[in-house]
């Protein structure tokens, strides 16, 4: 799918929804983590909030940059910038092989799986309030 086809989209499915609420306040949200030496991007998390929750859709951090605290450092950033702008939840799935339990150790809980491919592969939900 091109990239006008799938902007057409959300941009229609965003006018019905602001249509049918009355609400407008989606955001995206982003939490970067980048390189002191050069600016670039190493990782982070980026997701969106809209009315009243927020949504995790993609957390990376290299592998060099993991078991340092940064991780929840910068999951606690991006809560904290949801409880700001009024979410009162937050929702996320993660792939099993991922990260559920770095989730869990942080207050998640799972309210749904679905297995997936490879087998014994499962889509994990999860969902914490905020």
């Amino acid at each position: 799918m091109d990239t006008e086809k799938s902007l057409a989209i959300e941009e229609g499915l965003n006018a019905f929804n602001d249509l049918m609420t009355g609400i407008n306040d989606r955001k995206p949200l982003s939490v970067l983590i980048k390189s002191t030496k050069t600016g670039e991007v190493l990782g982070g998390m980026q997701g969106r909030s809209s009315l009243g929750l927020l949504f995790i859709d993609l957390f990376f951090l290299p592998p060099e940059l993991r078991k340092m605290g940064l991780g929840t450092d910068i999951l606690n950033r991006f809560e904290n910038e949801g409880r700001r702008r009024g979410c009162t939840a937050a929702f996320l799935y993660t792939i099993s092989f991922q990260a559920p339990d770095f989730y869990k150790k942080n207050g998640w809980e799972e309210f749904g799986r679905i297995d997936c491919e490879p087998e014994g592969t499962s889509r994990i939900f999860m969902r914490k309030s905020l």
